[in-house]
């Protein structure tokens, strides 16, 4: 009988995270300082982040090593499984192959995990004693929580407004493990009390949040700024997704036709694709990859490829990506982790070389997939993971067109446990 559920022992974890950089043909462009256009200096980012992060968002090395420390922590929840969606390719009577890595088995519920460990542990040990930083769902602001909890530092969450009300236990969540959580824009910060004199009934943006964020670590000498998705040294950490998932794969000798992941700022997808990227520029491999995104956010498909800044009031650097343009305030969709203006630095390169796709759906049809999946598998996704879904079983379906059996694989980024409220106005007919 063929495996429902794909596991690793602890002891076949991966060691090292895969810098992607390292293989491209040729350089991503650097972050400028908007003020002269010139790249930015790793000094002058120190004022926000840990050095040893800087090294890593600079860093042309190949492989580089997890820290001890932060890979017995992993081991609460990885290696993550990897799953055979036999029931849904049955619903779908599809002859292609559907595979699942599931990240909500992490303690916040998502793959944001992978990246907050180290980027509370490095902090720590450079002496930082508080960590600021937005979130749009709340998965990424209950990750660092958990791993400020961990590392004994403050953390201090700017949750994007329309996802604050929409997910109210995110938030009891983050409180547990010890995060003090504010609505997006805040009267905490001088850009928040402007924005909401400007727009006192606005929703809210990741754009805003990070600004937030970012003038709070400015503000206070023991505080940094950690950013969950789009930077590379974020990238970096979540490749254990993708290095754990060619393992898994090669244990039933299957490798992907289509690799698939839902993008905001590009993290998970990277996660999960970057592994198999590396296989089609080495030669070894001809994966598609293909991003999956809202329409109402629609940054690869719509936005242009340019220099932008990666928050509202400015305060960045610019950095090379496809935007939307960074005043720009998506509406507020349900899956509040992919409401970003722009994309990750890697993924826009990639995109912008034809090395991945980009699709974009809206409400509807992605929680079609999302209780579709829910029905036959038996796991709520998230409303951003459900975009991923709806992707994987266009795919399938194509395939029962076609008769191909295509081996599809996609990165199920969390689970949807606290969007209750959002399957509740899905079934009542009451999304955009």
């Amino acid at each position: 009988m063929e495996q429902t559920k794909i596991t690793l022992d602890e002891n076949e974890m991966p060691r090292q995270w895969y810098n992607v950089l390292s293989d491209l043909s040729s350089p991503i462009e650097p972050p400028l300082d908007p003020r002269t256009w010139e790249p930015v200096s790793p000094e002058a980012l120190e004022l926000i982040f840990a050095k040893a992060l800087i090294k890593q968002e600079m860093s042309d090395e190949r492989f580089i090593d997890i820290p001890k420390e932060v890979h017995e922590i992993y081991k609460l929840w990885r290696p993550s499984p990897l799953y055979r969606a036999h029931r849904l390719e049955k619903a779908l009577k599809t002859p292609a192959k559907i595979y699942y890595k599931y990240e909500g088995v992490s303690p916040a519920g998502s793959h944001k995990t992978n990246t907050s460990i180290a980027q509370a542990y490095y902090n720590m040990k450079e002496g930082t004693e508080r960590m600021t930083t937005e979130t749009g769902a709340g998965q990424w602001g209950s990750a660092l929580a958990l791993a400020c909890n961990y590392f004994e530092l403050e953390c201090k969450v700017y949750m994007v407004r329309s996802s604050y009300y929409q997910k109210p236990y995110r938030k009891s969540m983050m409180t547990v493990w010890g995060g003090n959580v504010v609505p997006s824009p805040s009267p905490d910060t001088e850009f928040g009390r402007k924005i909401l004199e400007e727009q006192p009934d606005t929703p809210g943006s990741l754009g805003i949040a990070i600004s937030e964020a970012v003038e709070d670590a400015i503000a206070h000498d023991n505080t940094k700024y950690s950013l969950g998705s789009v930077l590379n040294h974020v990238i970096l950490h979540q490749t254990i997704i993708g290095s754990e998932c060619k393992k898994q794969l090669e244990k039933v000798e299957t490798y992907p036709d289509i690799v698939i992941g839902c993008c905001g700022g590009g993290s998970n997808l990277a996660g999960i694709s970057l592994e198999f990227i590396k296989d089609r520029l080495e030669g070894k491999g001809n994966a598609r990859v293909i991003a999956v995104e809202p329409s109402a956010c629609p940054t690869l498909t719509k936005g242009e490829y340019r220099y932008d800044y990666g928050d509202t009031a400015e305060m960045t650097p610019l950095l090379k990506m496809y935007t939307l343009g960074h005043k720009h305030v998506p509406p507020a969709i349900h899956a509040g982790g992919l409401r970003y203006h722009g994309d990750s630095p890697i993924i826009s390169k990639l995109y912008a070389e034809r090395l991945i796709e980009a699709v974009s759906y809206d409400q509807y049809p992605v929680f079609d997939a999302g209780v579709q999946f829910a029905r036959t598998e038996g796991i709520v996704p998230a409303p951003e993971s459900s975009h991923a879904i709806r992707c994987a079983i266009d795919e399938a379906l194509k395939c029962r067109k076609t008769g191909e059996e295509k081996t599809i694989l996609f990165n199920l980024s969390g689970h949807g446990h606290f969007d209750m409220t959002s399957y509740d106005k899905y079934f009542n007919k009451e999304l955009s």
